[in-house]
């Protein structure tokens, strides 16, 4: 890709005010528009580079749902380092405030490559970014992404086809286990070259104790036509 230095800035251009506000209330926000319909295309168009890739997994095969997904394999492309190093920055606060109200530890150095290389002193040194694509049918059980004892609790998907174009159905699905009250569902329609920020394990809510945990997961629902392909930046690596 051309334009490295421009996917920061263009992390860094978001109304982040606004969108640490509505992370916080909901545990999920988008983004305005960060890739242009060219650069979703250069990202998709990744998949079939299986060298770019350490493994492919087979949704059904694991019982995941239906579709396929590829984790990127070290050197991960410049671009999506960038990416994963921009959101890490906008994102830390709101990570550290989370910890402090739920009493957690905040094992999140200022740098993003310090906290990579803390992942990999504890065993976590796989690369987690991956490249999904799902087809007519396919779909994402509700499920998180946890890959050791270090997490970030927040990661980013990245919509690189356009929805009711490219493909109808495949909404982005949140679940919130709400103390003592039945689950509350977000769903959003994930549009190309947008980013939705999400919890990846739980996050605070207000309760008459202070603070509760609340549990999330995360899934994509069905594909009823066409291809739909995301980028996922998840901001801790794997065992």
């Amino acid at each position: 890709m051309k334009t490295l230095a421009a996917l920061e800035e263009r992390v860094e251009a978001q109304q982040w005010h606004d969108l640490i506000e509505e992370i916080d209330a909901y545990g999920c926000a988008q983004t305005g528009p960060l890739l242009s319909p060219d650069e979703c295309a250069e990202f998709a168009a990744m998949w079939a580079d299986l060298d770019r890739f350490r493994s492919t997994i087979d949704m059904a095969r694991y019982r995941f749902g239906q579709g396929t997904y590829r984790y990127f394999a070290d050197p991960v492309p410049t671009p999506i380092m960038r990416l994963r190093r921009a959101f890490y920055r906008k994102l830390l606060p709101i990570a550290r405030t989370w910890a402090d109200r739920l009493g957690d530890p905040t094992p999140w150095p200022d740098d993003f490559d310090d906290w990579l290389a803390a992942c990999h002193a504890a065993g976590q040194a796989k690369p987690t970014p991956i490249l999904l694509r799902y087809t007519e049918g396919d779909w994402n059980a509700l499920h998180r992404d946890l890959y050791g004892e270090l997490v970030f609790p927040l990661q980013v998907v990245i919509g690189l086809d356009r929805p009711g174009i490219d493909h109808t159905g495949g909404e982005f699905l949140l679940v919130e286990q709400r103390p003592r009250a039945q689950s509350k569902p977000t769903v959003t329609i994930l549009e190309q070259g947008h980013a939705l920020v999400f919890t990846t394990r739980d996050r605070p809510t207000p309760s008459s104790r202070g603070w509760s945990r609340a549990p999330i997961r995360h899934g994509v629902s069905r594909i009823r036509s066409g291809h739909r392909h995301t980028l996922g930046l998840v901001l801790h690596d794997a065992v």
